[in-house]
């Protein structure tokens, strides 16, 4: 049975230090790591969510190495969780009554980094979808297979669109003009494989025509690394389209500075290999590894509000909010071609 919000509250309260007492009593001068916001007497505070969620999450190793957290929507064994780590190899998971079963990679959906596994094991317990909206400033938990919770935080902002990371045509624009004309090719990048040349002016990405280097600045904020973009340029009196794969932030001269920003935000923090462009995301500030997204994010209640999807920088994790992920599994249960009976159905969110 999980406890009232204002029992979890009271335990929680016996956890840290309170700043009254007697007068006489010295304050303590530093924090035992025990009671840290992760630290093993508050997780222990939290443990009734965790032990109401744990039966609804499995682990997922590839080779033996641990790489993602999953959320069990249905009792015959489909899970979602972060696409991205899933390496290819042997893919196997634990369960929290510890028992290791195979598993296997139905489908993906790349636009929200999300992947649909099946889990050879029967009977399992669905996550419950959390009918409230999320509010600023609530307790979020991090549950994994075991008796306490990984993680907990705070709720810092509302679910909204989450920008993907510059990713770069491989192009030097001459800032000599507002004309998006190329003035150098960053060696063995996108638009040097492609054929562009220095002097061509870039008239428009994919369907949108732009005039100036703004609008190509802005427009490729769009587009994630490795997506491939249509480029039309003018070369003195012809136009012609070609095919540009976009690089990731740090690639040659033009990432140099997009990565100092990253190493700040980051200062040591290990981030999720893909960290942004979704399209609906709760922010909360749960200190979260990469090798634990992909799992759900529950309330006090045990409800879920969201699937975590990734570590973006020392202070920011990010979850997909309920009603995106329900979206994103019906359309990979369809993708899948599975047939399922009524009692496979997948609990849909209470919105």
């Amino acid at each position: 049975m999980i406890p009232s919000r204002l029992t979890l509250a009271f335990t929680l309260a016996a956890a840290v230090p309170t700043l009254s007492g007697a007068e006489n009593e010295p304050f303590p001068l530093s924090l035992s790591r025990n009671r840290f916001r992760n630290g093993e007497e508050t997780l222990r505070a939290f443990a009734p969510v965790s032990e109401a969620t744990r039966f609804s999450i499995v682990k997922l190793n590839v080779d033996g190495e641990t790489v993602a957290l999953g959320a069990v929507v249905d009792t015959d064994g489909l899970v979602l969780t972060k696409a991205s780590e899933l390496k290819p190899g042997k893919l196997t998971c634990w369960l929290a009554i510890e028992k290791e079963v195979n598993a296997e990679l139905l489908c993906i959906d790349d636009e929200e980094d999300v992947a649909l596994v099946r889990v050879h094991a029967q009977d399992l317990k669905p996550i419950r979808w959390a009918t409230e909206e999320v509010s600023v400033g609530q307790w979020v938990v991090t549950p994994g297979i075991a008796e306490t919770p990984h993680a907990v935080g705070i709720v810092s902002a509302l679910p909204r669109r989450i920008r993907p990371a510059r990713a770069f045509l491989g192009v030097k624009l001459d800032f000599g003009t507002t004309v998006p004309r190329i003035e150098s090719l960053l060696p063995g990048l996108g638009a040097e494989k492609a054929g562009l040349k220095p002097g061509d002016v870039i008239v428009a990405l994919n369907s949108t025509t732009v005039t100036n280097r703004e609008q190509v600045f802005e427009e490729l904020r769009e587009f994630r690394a490795g997506q491939t973009v249509k480029v039309r340029v003018q070369r003195a009196e012809d136009q012609f389209e070609a095919a540009v794969r976009l690089m990731p932030s740090g690639s040659g001269q033009l990432g140099q500075e997009s990565s100092r920003e990253q190493r700040l935000s980051q200062l040591g923090a290990q981030v999720s290999l893909r960290a942004g462009g979704f399209e609906q995301a709760i922010e909360h500030d749960t200190v979260l590894p990469p090798w634990l997204c992909g799992g759900p994010l529950v309330n006090l209640e045990g409800e879920v509000i969201g699937l975590n999807i990734a570590r973006a920088s020392r202070v920011t994790t990010y979850a997909l909010s309920a009603r995106l992920v329900n979206r994103i599994l019906e359309n990979l249960i369809r993708a899948s071609r599975l047939k399922l009976q009524p009692t496979q159905t997948p609990n849909p969110v209470g919105y």
